[in-house]
């Protein structure tokens, strides 16, 4: 039975999955605006640090619900989320100590935790998913981010039995490694959304996140540092996305990567041995002879939080997940300077003014001892002068210990040690 069949069966059962939603921004507020559609479901708790976006939100739902389902609002998530209203959390803050506040609250309560949150996800989702899945709790990304679209296409191309060489997303914005809040804030104005969340988007750290999610729950990694980041369409991307001795830019097959030009779809580019089978593909594909024996399928968009209402019925349902981690950390997001910082200048953390995020693997990270962004948290200091474009490591910086995202990030590093 379809997701949409089960839940239509818990509306007509009056058996409501009752929704948590901590943060009422962007992402936020059009999930809760979008749950008043959805059978079966319904919003059960609403948390935003500032209690008039959360309000306001409450307000707007319950000007939509037609049905009975009592709402409770609060600038503390653990009352909302200790609420006997609430089976499952929908974590849409973005910001990786508020996360873990989140993840771990959750745990305790025993509630099923969904996430439009990458970016805490990247630095403790093995531990946290290995913590939920013990406690027979669902701990899981959300449908509609482009890591959860590419995973469908995958797992869609290997059902199929087909080899998938290469898994990736469409850029949305143009890079500029040095964005921040304030060369960003009249383009965000325009946009009705964070400078912040803009300067994100902007420096890639936002794509560089959104590929580790998808390498650690895939097992793809990076080429290179970084990411090659290509120009393309999809007549020419499976011709761009091979390796150099065919033609393309990659030193290997398996890997993540981004492409300028193909947003806001996702990909994968596949190939098969089998020679009737790659015939089969290129006749349904509708390709030439010219073209090359590896095939591009696409999704030409990603719904964003519209879409996470299918990950919510599926923890609570089927138990089931849309994305998470393999196990160990398989690729890393890392601290690179966006400026020169001086000796005792306390650092801000993603979407600032300081730093930008770039994927590596995890052994490229412990080998070098650079720093995962979403520990760039709370009190961090640098211990000396530090130059623009610089690998950030613990010989630069003071972490700050007492963060909860540093101590669960410690606990993961002992779960799930590496030479």
């Amino acid at each position: 039975m379809s997701v949409y069949r089960q839940l239509l069966v818990r509306e007509k059962e009056n058996n409501f999955i009752k929704v948590a939603v901590i943060g009422a921004g962007q992402m936020g507020f059009g999930l809760i605006s979008q749950i008043t559609r959805i059978p079966g479901m319904g919003v059960g708790g609403i948390c935003d640090v500032n209690k008039e976006n959360a309000e306001r939100a409450r307000d707007f739902y319950q000007s939509q619900e037609k049905r009975s389902i009592q709402t409770i609002v609060s600038a503390d998530y653990t009352e909302v989320i200790q609420s006997d209203h609430v089976d499952v959390v929908v974590d849409a803050t973005g910001v990786p100590e508020v996360g873990a506040n989140i993840a771990l609250e959750a745990l305790r309560s025993k509630k099923h935790l969904v996430l439009l949150n990458v970016e805490v996800d990247i630095t403790i989702g093995s531990a946290m998913h290995s913590l939920f899945h013990s406690a027979g709790l669902v701990y899981t990304g959300s449908a509609g981010d482009e890591p959860a679209a590419i995973v469908e296409l995958y797992d869609f191309a290997k059902a199929m039995g087909l080899e998938v060489v290469v898994a990736g997303k469409g850029k949305n914005n143009p890079l500029i490694p040095t964005a921040n809040p304030d060369t960003c804030a009249a383009e965000a104005k325009q946009k009705h959304m964070s400078a912040h969340m803009l300067a994100a988007f902007q420096d890639g750290t936002k794509t560089m996140a959104e590929m580790n999610l998808l390498s650690n729950a895939i097992g793809l990694t990076p080429d290179k540092v970084g990411m090659h980041g290509v120009d393309a369409n999809l007549d020419n991307v499976a011709g761009q996305l091979n390796v150099k001795e065919k033609g393309g830019i990659l030193d290997n097959l398996g890997v993540v990567e981004y492409v300028n030009g193909l947003a806001p779809g996702v990909f994968v580019i596949v190939k098969s041995e089998l020679e009737p089978v790659d015939e089969e593909l290129r006749y349904l594909l509708k390709v030439d002879q010219s073209h090359g024996d590896h095939y591009t399928l696409y999704r030409p968009y990603h719904l964003g939080s519209l879409e996470t209402p299918i990950s919510i019925a599926n923890a609570v349902i089927n138990h089931d997940t849309s994305i998470h981690p393999l196990g160990a950390p398989i690729s890393e997001t890392v601290a690179v300077t966006k400026k020169e910082i001086k000796a005792g200048e306390r650092l801000d953390g993603i979407g600032g003014y300081c730093v930008r995020g770039v994927l590596e693997t995890h052994q490229e990270m412990k080998q070098n001892g650079h720093i995962p962004i979403g520990l760039i948290s709370g009190n961090v200091v640098a211990k000396k002068d530090i130059k623009q474009g610089q690998f950030l490591t613990e010989d630069d910086v003071e972490l700050d210990p007492s963060t909860t995202v540093w101590k669960l990030r410690s606990l993961q590093d002992h779960l799930f040690p590496t030479n």
